[in-house]
């Protein structure tokens, strides 16, 4: 049987998973980004087994953070025959991320205040 050694995430890393979330990330995405962040890099396989997520789990969050540009992929040639293992590492620094999420929130924000806005207007109107 083969062994490998398998990372698991602390308290502070939970604190840091509820953090994201709080941004409006899903549990899937932070969770996946916070072990990125604690290793140089690692393969699906690994990412599952160290954070107690699902294969599609793991799988929508790679492909979310891809869209945005948040890592690096590449192919590693497994023994024998089959597919290479992809194997992910974090490309974006994680203060470009939570930018990312403050655009969003500040987006959203200013977006509500000129319905606020617009409802006043005609309010006076009316």
């Amino acid at each position: 049987m083969k062994e490998f050694e398998v990372k698991v995430l602390d308290d502070d890393d939970q604190r840091f998973i509820e953090a994201l979330k709080d941004l409006g990330m899903s549990r899937n995405i932070a969770t996946t980004l916070t072990y990125l962040t604690n290793v140089p890099e690692a393969s699906s396989q690994e990412i599952e087994m160290s954070t107690g997520l699902r294969q599609p789990e793991v799988s929508v969050a790679m492909r979310y953070m891809r869209k945005n540009t948040w890592i690096n992929i590449h192919d590693k040639k497994t023994a024998g025959k089959g597919r290479p293992t992809k194997i992910y590492s974090l490309s974006a620094p994680v203060d470009r991320i939570v930018q990312h999420y403050e655009n969003k929130i500040l987006d959203e924000t200013q977006a509500t205040m000129k319905a606020i806005d617009k409802l006043k207007n005609i309010s006076k109107l009316v």
